[in-house]
């Protein structure tokens, strides 16, 4: 099963959700990050993630591939994380048929209704507790 983190900038939130999930996947789970920059892939590699690949291209194929993605909110629009994300590369991932478990950021531009202003860690906590939950799901239909 393909994990997929994708960041951007300095991979800060990348990096985190590498380093939280990596100690809790499941054998048979192989996490993978993108990033749209060398950075960004860097910090997600240093940070536990077992492959990565750098920029549009990287993203774009590994997005179809991935059975889950995560990362933060920006990844899903053009021209997010500060112009890092290319239409092209919004488009992977939002039209990725897997499950996306992104971290909400007011700096994205997007306000999210439902959502209540939280410290990062908590919001990383909660997306490593989804991921978990959904891995465990694709695991007993593979079973």
């Amino acid at each position: 099963m393909r994990i997929l983190i994708i960041d951007g900038q300095g991979g800060g939130i990348g990096s985190r959700l590498a380093a939280l999930l990596r100690p809790r996947l499941p054998e048979g789970c192989e996490l993978l990050c993108a990033g749209t920059n060398a950075l960004a892939t860097s910090a997600m590699l240093k940070a536990g993630a077992a492959r990565g690949a750098t920029g549009e291209h990287a993203i774009v194929y590994n997005a179809q591939r991935a059975h889950l993605i995560l990362g933060p909110m920006g990844i899903l629009l053009a021209n997010g994380i500060l112009g890092e994300v290319s239409p092209a590369m919004a488009a992977a991932v939002s039209g990725a048929e897997c499950k996306k478990v992104l971290i909400p950021s007011s700096t994205c531009g997007v306000l999210v209704a439902g959502t209540e202003e939280r410290r990062l860690e908590d919001y990383l906590n909660s997306a490593v507790d989804l991921a978990l939950g959904e891995i465990a799901r694709l695991a007993g239909q593979r079973a």
